[in-house]
């Protein structure tokens, strides 16, 4: 920070403001995470000064030598650590990786159908307000009422009633199993491709705590980041047989040059993946997020789909008399960060919502355990139950001793000087 700081103390003002943030708070939103110092380092480095449209042996710009073998050395990982025939690592952002697939898979005006956005699905998979919804004729499955499960023979009527061109599963709010072997039995039947974006789940299956998709589907898509603990971007992953349209779909097709040090940072990603701590960390993961589903439950709150098979969940506030966007403004107020999320069948529009989301990927990344999610389940409990009528300094000062605990990027001394 030291020369940031010389030549511009505002934006280094600003960074240390979000370092501060961080330590100083607890961070469940389930599409956040920390990531490991080497991925800083990667991402703040020389690479960033280099151009290189195209792929390796094929650019379109000179001196690519190292860079060539960065992006083999990125996609050979990929393919190695999701057991793929062959990854496309350039994808700017999730987003981006979808609306590749989307354009190697399929043309404008085809036929789509992806889970409903409420129901825990994403933007990308075809909802109105995304290109996704402009460029094709969009249609969606949902939950059963009753469980708040997929409900797989919704999707199949649908499949065969829309007859799509491409079925989307996975999503960003889902808290449970998705079947793909399912999927795939549906989509043969109605006679439409299959894509799974598994965006928010990829570290669970890199680690083999969450079957993967990669054998069911014609293309996986995802991104570095969320339960990976890696850098900005996103990636594609695919067979032989769809290659060359994926490459074409990516560059030219969506975007230009890579941007070559999050290409680096994804490398390192996939390693720190590979590595036996990372199982350990993800089973970690799910354990934290199964006992804060069951600690909020034992507590009062009502848990969609009343518990969690990964990393997040999505609490009801309904019960509790409160918005989503009450609750989300009580808990920062704690130092607790969440997000505002749509529940299945909400009554309340997306910028008010019924529910909060969590996911316990972040807090994990800082060393939390069984223990330290009693607490954090106990606060949360007890906060949402006052309501806007609450007192947040005693529950601050709880949140502030979890933190000094597990301090981020610092040393305790560190910390202490905040």
């Amino acid at each position: 920070m030291n020369r940031l700081r010389s030549v511009d103390s505002e934006a280094a003002a600003l960074v240390e403001a979000e370092l501060k943030r961080q330590n100083t708070t607890l961070e469940l939103i389930a599409s956040e995470n920390f990531v490991y110092e080497a991925i800083l380092e990667a991402q703040g480095s020389i690479m960033t000064n280099k151009y290189a449209e195209g792929y390796p042996g094929k650019r379109y710009h000179g001196g690519c030598e190292h860079i060539d073998l960065m992006e083999d050395l990125a996609r050979q990982r990929a393919c190695q650590l999701f057991k793929a025939d062959h990854a496309n690592v350039q994808p700017h952002s999730g987003v981006n990786a979808n609306l590749a697939a989307y354009m190697a898979l399929i043309q404008p005006g085809d036929t789509i159908l992806g889970m409903f956005l409420q129901h825990g699905g994403h933007l990308s998979h075809g909802s109105k307000v995304s290109i996704t919804g402009s460029f094709y004729r969009s249609f969606f499955y949902g939950v059963n009422p009753d469980t708040e499960l997929i409900d797989y023979d919704e999707v199949r009527s649908k499949a065969l009633e829309h007859k799509p061109r491409l079925i989307i599963a996975g999503g960003s709010a889902y808290s449970r199993t998705i079947d793909f072997s399912i999927f795939r039995e549906i989509a043969d039947e109605a006679g439409a491709l299959f894509l799974v974006d598994m965006a928010h789940i990829a570290g669970l299956i890199a680690a083999g705590v969450h079957p993967s998709p990669v054998e069911y589907a014609d293309i996986v898509t995802s991104t570095t980041t969320k339960t990976m603990r890696g850098a900005r971007g996103g990636f594609i992953l695919c067979g032989r047989d769809r290659a060359d349209a994926v490459d074409r779909a990516v560059f030219p097709g969506t975007q230009g040059g890579p941007i070559l040090q999050n290409v680096l940072a994804k490398a390192v990603t996939f390693k720190m993946a590979m590595q036996p701590a990372f199982r350990q960390y993800q089973e970690q993961v799910v354990k934290n997020a199964d006992l804060l589903a069951q600690s909020l439950r034992d507590r009062g709150l009502r848990i969609v789909t009343g518990g969690t098979d990964n990393h997040l969940l999505l609490v009801d506030l309904q019960p509790a008399n409160l918005t989503g966007h009450q609750g989300e403004i009580i808990l920062e107020e704690l130092g607790i960060t969440v997000n505002k999320n749509m529940i299945p069948f909400d009554p309340r529009p997306p910028a008010v919502t019924s529910g909060i989301r969590m996911g316990t990927a972040a807090i994990t990344s800082r060393g939390m355990k069984e223990d330290e999610i009693t607490e954090i389940a106990s606060i949360i409990a007890a906060a949402l139950g006052e309501g806007e009528n609450l007192d947040p300094a005693p529950y601050r000062q709880r949140v502030m001793e979890l933190c000094r605990q597990f301090p981020l990027y610092l040393d305790p001394l560190e910390f202490a000087a905040l």
